[in-house]
């Protein structure tokens, strides 16, 4: 996540069907995708209102409102775009304080926002508010939907995640995309700022190489869709990743 020039912060820590998939394990550990480097951890982090207050809205957060903003509707539209009508529901992985239900409320009052997020914190202050629950990227298998989201945010989560916890969550991810996902990762090709402790500086084509594993086709500003939707898509409208 980069610094934006709006200050403050709404954003995370950093700046700078899928039916007959097969388990993601075997994709992680072959098919030339290399063990990142870079990992940094200096404890046990906790997700508290300390950390948040940091990250999200002190001197040191790294994205400011109105880039959070800009964000949230570009995802939206992209959404609303393949869907060709509002979008109804969002699921929102590793959510923090659910900063994106306020936002999508004002542009959709009516779109029905779920939030997974592990930070007891995060719960207690917004779960009934923002309808943020109990749970993390390698455990959504754990969960009942009862269909796919028009749109699945995971945004600034997977770049602190080991290959194995990585493995525990796409295949489950990657089947609840019914229109759009954002997927917002930093990598050993961007110059990041932020919450640097236990970032996994992985190169771009790694997670281009695994979202693509899976059956997800690139639009571009770290946007995806399932390769079942893009077909209906014009071929200039997709994108061919041209990262290292």
């Amino acid at each position: 996540m980069r610094k934006g020039e709006d200050g403050g912060a709404d954003g995370g820590g950093l700046a700078a069907d899928g039916g007959g998939l097969a388990p993601a394990e075997g994709r992680l550990a072959a098919g030339g995708l290399a063990p990142g480097e870079g990992r940094r951890v200096t404890g046990e982090k906790v997700y508290d209102e300390a950390y948040f207050a940091r990250w999200y809205r002190g001197p040191d957060a790294p994205k400011g409102q109105g880039e959070l903003e800009r964000t949230v509707a570009l995802a939206l539209a992209v959404a609303e775009s393949l869907l060709n009508r509002h979008i109804r529901t969002v699921l929102d992985v590793g959510a923090g304080e659910g900063r994106w239900q306020p936002m999508l409320q004002r542009l959709r009052p009516e779109v029905r926002y779920l939030g997974i997020e592990p930070s007891a914190y995060a719960r207690a202050r917004y779960g009934a508010s923002r309808n943020l629950r109990e749970g993390r990227f390698g455990t959504l298998d754990l969960h009942t939907f009862d269909e796919p989201f028009d749109l699945v945010v995971c945004a600034d989560v997977m770049h602190y995640l080991t290959e194995e916890e990585l493995a525990g969550g796409i295949d489950e991810l990657v089947d609840l995309v019914g229109g759009a996902a954002l997927l917002e990762v930093f990598t050993s090709d961007d110059d990041v700022a932020g919450d640097l402790d236990g970032f996994i500086a992985r190169p771009a084509r790694w997670y281009a190489d695994l979202f693509r594993s899976v059956g997800l086709v690139p639009l571009g500003l770290q946007l995806w869709t399932h390769r079942e939707i893009a077909e209906d898509l014009d071929a200039m409208e997709r994108v061919t990743f041209q990262g290292r």
